[in-house]
């Protein structure tokens, strides 16, 4: 739930939500929509939304119309990609008001190509930790990721969010820069049925990178079982790794284990994609962020509550109690959370691996890139 704090009087309101960030007050996105309904001329009783999303179980509420999002009425799509969803926004027809978008692909569009159409609210539908993204050959002489130097990776793209967040742990974490790989992009792409295609920003390749083309016809699954690469970097899991082969394995075999512990050191559970709404309906009716912020919530809250009362019956995993016991154990109740602030550092993180990649020229704030206002929400 977003917090609940004393509500400023209206000079003061109108004061804080003009002041830059460091002079906000910090409201809450409901204190927020209290205070906009007091005053008619902020409410536009009529508008309608075209959202588009993933149907995660989070977002299950939202599709099935079980929270409202307020003063609005909404039509939620689900979408056939990341891929095709950032497409839409950047260079198609911008069909959505509101559309699940990749953070890097953003990141890089709005420092590269000066893009503004849409701005970030700080709802983040997919997050992932990624140890589990590296593949190797079951005979493969990598035992280790420092052993990744000098070897040829695949990847299905280069510069996703996933991958960029490979990159950037690999090198923290263990000292491999992306110079020092040899980077082989593949022709196909095996998750493309999950990922759609993909777009523009998925496809800068920064200076200094040695780089080539898979054989025509391949994907990043045949590039690794004909030796052609000798690991993967894959923001999904490939097809010869869904189909069990048993010539392809993760580098870290106890990969739950790895990331458990990076985020105990860290902190950090991974951002791919944020939320973004077309600019001019956020800076035309006031009460528009806080109220997608909250209906976000509420769905994301009405999945936990779900987790905790049914989830262990209802789910195929045998398992499943346990786990969300032990996620909560290591990551606390609200393990998917919201608003800027809880995920500060995450931010931070990735806009400097955009930068230290070599994807953007200038190093970059990423509070520019959420709206103004939704900087006080939190959940």
């Amino acid at each position: 739930m977003t917090q609940h704090k004393k509500t400023p009087s209206r000079r003061q309101f109108i004061k804080n939500t003009t002041l830059g960030a460091g002079g906000m007050v910090a409201l809450s996105s409901f204190d927020y929509v209290e205070k906009l309904e007091n005053d008619p001329s902020h409410r536009t009783a009529d508008l309608h939304l075209e959202m588009t999303g993933y149907d995660y179980s989070r977002m299950t509420a939202l599709f099935d119309k079980k929270v409202e999002i307020k003063n609005c009425s909404y039509t939620m799509r689900k979408s056939g990609g990341i891929g095709d969803m950032n497409i839409n926004t950047f260079a198609g027809a911008q069909t959505f008001d509101v559309t699940e978008i990749g953070m890097v692909p953003y990141i890089l569009a709005y420092a590269n190509q000066g893009f503004r159409d849409y701005t970030l609210l700080p709802i983040f539908p997919l997050r992932m930790f990624r140890h589990k993204s590296i593949f190797i050959h079951a005979d493969s002489s990598i035992k280790k990721p420092e052993d990744l130097k000098g070897k040829k990776i695949g990847t299905p793209g280069y510069s996703s969010s996933s991958l960029t967040w490979i990159r950037g742990m690999v090198k923290d974490e263990y000292g491999i820069n992306p110079e020092d790989i040899q980077w082989v992009i593949a022709t196909k792409d095996s998750s493309a049925d999950v990922s759609g295609n993909i777009s523009e920003q998925e496809q800068v390749v920064p200076d200094g990178i040695t780089i080539s083309k898979g054989t025509p016809g391949k994907d990043e699954s045949d590039l690794l079982l004909s030796g052609e690469v000798d690991a993967l970097f894959h923001a999904a899991q490939p097809k010869a790794f869904i189909q069990g082969n048993p010539n392809i394995k993760r580098l870290f075999e106890d990969s739950r284990k790895t990331e458990q512990e990076y985020y105990s050191r860290t902190g950090i559970f991974p951002i791919m994609h944020a939320v973004a709404v077309r600019k001019t309906l956020l800076e035309e009716n006031n009460f528009l962020a806080a109220s997608l912020f909250d209906a976000y919530s509420a769905s994301k809250k009405m999945d936990y509550q779900y987790m905790m009362k049914l989830g262990w019956a209802y789910d195929t995993l045998p398992w499943y109690g346990q786990e969300l016991e032990e996620t909560k154990k290591v990551m606390s109740n609200n393990f998917y959370s919201y608003g800027l602030e809880a995920n500060r550092k995450i931010l931070e993180t990735l806009c400097r691996y955009c930068y230290e990649q070599g994807f953007i020229k200038e190093k970059l704030n990423f509070e520019d890139l959420f709206f103004r206002p939704s900087f006080s929400f939190t959940e």
